[in-house]
């Protein structure tokens, strides 16, 4: 099976949020397994974001104005879309990205699962409340949350439909625009889901795509947004955060993450050991939740070891858009560069590697092993710097309580897998690991696949949330609405005034005492 043709590409083309494309500089795009050129794409300027920006702003009045049902049958429309679509869009996400037939399918599977689990609970969550107010049978207080305006999303190359259009669904359903800055590196993957979304009946100023760099369009779109979604570093994401600062708008991101696996005795280790390599080298490790480290109980850890070497070494790398693959490329030279760079280093201070190790030209140019090393200290590269690359360290530790301590022992807190002799130990481990998520007998999947409940980083790992109601709710200002219904608090007639005030404390208090205050 081929990539995307040129007319495909030629078509998305025609969706990018800028005048006059064709006469634009442009971007290559490459295609990652084989390095040869696909397409190319507009670069957008400081100019065109502040015109989609303008186009954004009129139209979300409208658009806010719509009931979330119909904004929810959008989403439904679209989810039956991806549906119909999803080799087209696995097929644009490998040959921009290098990944695996599989890693693309997370992708299509997450926006379905985010698209209908908004569509289905946007409405209730939007809904006005009715809470208690100051004086009960007096004042009627309601809670709306109306939607913040404009909303920017700044999203990386390696998720990068998921991390650009899941994170708009619930931004676009609570009533606002969407403008996007995809990564230059991926800009098709979500301009082929803003052509879904159009067909959905998605107003197309709504979301509006501009590609170009971070320097200037990512700076254009923070500087015009009203309110911030960035996924990426936690380098990138400080920056992001005083710029939002200093323009007093919310700001929320997913940053990086150092992620630890604990294996304790008593586990089964033939089950982890596939899982692990799951955890580890999906995306070929380019993933924020994925593991690179392996805490393992001593009396276990040779066995362990062994079993998850052999697992390692089973894993079938090479290019292909078909599931006849477990692990794709790296993204990029700079990938490439830092991975090797990261297990040269560690071979030279004294770690060993247990499988991989090594860059493979012979299947494509940016190709690298999946490897596991043993023997890590934090002298290292990769002792306490995030890879994102398909390399794990492991680690023997003498007890739980130490591998407790040295997973929390970092400056990130996104994700963490447990896996233990019984389901009830794994959970009381995993409420002592600091991350914002931490799977049990997992890698990484069920806590990003439970869009329920709130995913993010803790520490330097991230700020707010996805999925979950704050994953909507963060996109809306709460207003609380509280209206007199008797009377208000001035003195009632005849009352005299030093009589209310001194009644008035009294009259809280007892208020207070009513059953449900």
């Amino acid at each position: 099976m081929p990539a995307p043709s040129p007319a495909d590409f030629d078509r998305l083309r025609r969706l990018v949020a800028i005048d006059d494309v064709d006469a634009r500089q442009s971007r290559t795009i490459n295609e990652v397994f084989t390095g040869k050129e696909l397409t190319t794409i507009p670069v957008g300027t400081a100019d065109d974001v502040t015109a989609a920006f303008a186009k954004a702003r009129a139209a979300q009045v409208q658009w806010a104005k719509r009931p979330v049902a119909q904004r929810a049958a959008i989403m439904e429309r679209y989810r039956d879309l991806l549906i119909a679509n999803r080799d087209f869009l696995m097929d644009v996400a490998q040959a921009e990205t290098g990944k695996s037939r599989s890693a693309a399918q997370e992708e299509i599977v997450d926006m379905m699962l985010n698209a209908r689990y908004y569509a289905r609970h946007a409405p209730k969550l939007l809904k006005p409340t009715r809470v208690q107010g100051l004086l009960p049978g007096v004042v009627k207080t309601v809670v709306h949350h109306q939607p913040k305006g404009v909303v920017g999303i700044i999203s990386p190359w390696n998720y990068p439909m998921t991390l650009s259009i899941s994170d708009a669904i619930p931004a676009l359903l609570a009533g606002n625009a969407v403008v996007v800055k995809p990564d230059s590196q991926t800009p098709y993957c979500t301009l082929a889901n803003a052509e879904l979304l159009y067909q959905a009946g998605l107003p197309r100023e709504v979301f509006a795509v501009v590609p170009g760099p971070g320097s200037v369009v990512g700076t254009a779109i923070v500087e015009n947004c009203d309110y911030l979604m960035f996924t990426g570093s936690s380098a990138t994401g400080r920056t992001l955060a005083e710029q939002c600062g200093r323009r007093l708008i919310g700001f929320s991101a997913e940053l990086g993450g150092k992620n630890p696996m604990i294996v304790t005795q008593g586990a089964n280790l033939s089950e982890v050991a596939k899982a692990a390599t799951r955890a580890c080298f999906s995306n070929a490790g380019q993933l924020c939740i994925s593991v690179e480290r392996i805490y393992v109980e001593k009396p276990i850890a040779e066995e362990f070891t062994a079993k998850f070497v052999e697992q390692v070494r089973a894993i079938k790398l090479g290019p292909g858009y078909d599931f006849s693959t477990d692990m794709g490329s790296l993204i990029s030279e700079d990938q490439l560069k830092t991975v090797s760079g990261h297990v040269d280093d560690a071979k030279v201070k004294g770690a060993t590697v247990l499988a991989g190790g090594n860059p493979r030209p012979d299947l494509g140019p940016l190709f690298f092993e999946p490897t596991v090393l043993s023997g890590v200290n934090d002298e290292m590269e990769c002792g306490r710097n995030e890879t994102f690359g398909p390399v794990v360290a492991i680690y023997p530790v003498d007890d739980v309580e130490e591998a407790i301590e040295r997973a929390n022992d970092t400056e990130y807190g996104l994700n963490a897998s447990v896996w233990a002799a019984s389901k009830a130990e794994g959970e009381a481990i995993a409420a002592r690991v600091n991350a914002g998520t931490v799977n049990v007998d997992e890698g990484y999947a069920l806590t990003f696949g439970s869009t329920a409940a709130p995913m993010g980083g803790m520490k330097a790992s991230g700020v707010g949330r996805r999925h979950g109601p704050d994953g909507l709710l963060k996109y809306t200002e709460p207003q609380t609405i509280s209206t007199a219904r008797v009377l208000n608090l001035d003195p009632p007639l005849g009352i005299p005034s030093t009589f209310w005030q001194k009644a008035f404390t009294p009259m809280i208090r007892a208020v207070q005492k009513l059953p449900g205050r």
